[in-house]
């Protein structure tokens, strides 16, 4: 039999709720890479994260003659709701055994309390935002995963099929080899838009300087680029004000592109950072007491993979090569830093603009995943 229970929003439980796929559905897989555990509970608190402006959520545990066996929550976004005229409640960090109860007794946990709050449409994995992991992989399951990817076991989708969810969305990913030298098209492109359009690249040597100057036009640009795209929650100015203090502190300033207009105005940004995939496997999420340093260490050694984290453009400069500055930008920091492949963060099937930019490069399409939903 299966018991449901719910966790309350204290860092403790939360801690539980975290641990759960860590140490109980991937302990010794190679491929799944956990989240940081201090970071995933602060973003599970109402206290921490500001999302909770305009989200609610609930949290359930599964337990099996007292041991855990799954984990879900569910999270109410009333900002995307509203934008997209459909009441749906989402559910997300989704993790449990192969066990067709013990993911029904979760679903309907999420389903009914989400009918509780006028919701009509499950959908999911997502979290509270598009600055949360999102879309569960369906295809290249013996890829190492990466920190701003979901990974699962392939018999979780064989269950959302079952319970009769369909596709919502598709989202896939990239390899990219690095290459020797920025391609000559590349480059040519990159000179006629720069005079075309009168746009340039700029570079910070100090973090202080950078969001003193475009902190804020950093996160206002992401509002800008990805507003249309599917299920997207616009940052707040407190949601701005938190990502500028959590993750400005941790770029790398030289993985870190910016393209500004004759006025200075900020137009693009292409971030990258070394990927830090096999340190958190080593740490199992935690940073104390040693964790800190092997995480520290992967973003100052030299490193043969780089994670693209996002790459952004003002929609009025989409589909006009803009984007080929950011990568005769970055293409020689990349060679110099010892990079060998870069990981695309998971982009849209559907979104062709994006998926263009790889055409210069060697790339290889190695993992899959989706977004489920179904009427409640």
């Amino acid at each position: 039999m299966v018991e449901i229970k719910e966790i309350p929003d204290s860092k403790s439980d939360l801690k539980k709720f975290v641990k759960f796929p860590i140490d109980n559905i991937y302990a010794g897989n190679q491929f799944y890479v956990p989240a940081l555990i201090l970071d995933e509970i602060d973003t599970l608190r109402r206290d921490k994260n500001p999302a909770f402006e305009f989200c609610e959520s609930i949290y359930f545990m599964a337990f099996r003659n007292g041991e855990p066996v799954g984990r879900i929550a569910g999270i109410i976004n009333h900002k995307v709701n509203d934008r997209s005229d459909v009441n749906s409640v989402r559910f997300g960090f989704i993790d449990f055994i192969d066990d067709a109860e013990v993911v029904d007794a979760l679903m309907d946990a999420v389903i009914k309390w989400g009918k509780s709050k006028g919701a009509q449409q499950i959908v999911g994995p997502l979290g509270f935002t598009d600055m949360d992991n999102e879309g569960m992989l369906t295809d290249g399951f013996d890829q190492l995963s990466t920190m701003a990817t979901i990974y699962n076991h392939p018999y979780y989708n064989d269950h959302m099929l079952r319970m009769g969810f369909e596709k919502d969305a598709e989202w896939v990913e990239f390899k990219i080899m690095v290459p020797d030298g920025i391609p000559e098209k590349h480059k040519r492109i990159s000179d006629i838009i720069s005079t075309k359009y009168e746009v340039r690249n700029i570079h910070f040597s100090s973090k202080k300087q950078l969001v003193a100057r475009y902190g804020k036009q950093l996160f206002e640009l992401i509002n800008h680029a990805y507003d249309s795209l599917y299920g997207y929650s616009p940052l707040s100015p407190k949601q701005i004000e938190h990502y500028i203090k959590m993750y400005i502190p941790i770029v790398r300033l030289r993985d870190l592109s910016l393209i500004v207009d004759k006025n200075d105005e900020l137009i693009g940004l292409g971030l990258a950072m070394p990927s830090i995939s096999k340190a958190l496997i080593a740490t199992r999420g935690r940073l104390f007491p040693f964790g800190w340093i092997k995480l520290l260490k992967a973003l100052k050694q030299r490193n043969e993979i780089v994670d693209l984290l996002l790459v952004a453009v003002r929609p009025d400069y989409q589909g006009k090569g803009v984007n080929s500055l950011l990568f005769t930008d970055l293409i020689p920091k990349f060679i110099e830093s010892g990079y060998k492949m870069a990981e695309t963060n998971p982009e849209l099937f559907t979104n062709q603009k994006v998926q263009s930019q790889w055409q210069y490069f060697d790339t290889t399409l190695h993992k899959r995943r989706c977004s489920y939903k179904k009427n409640i």
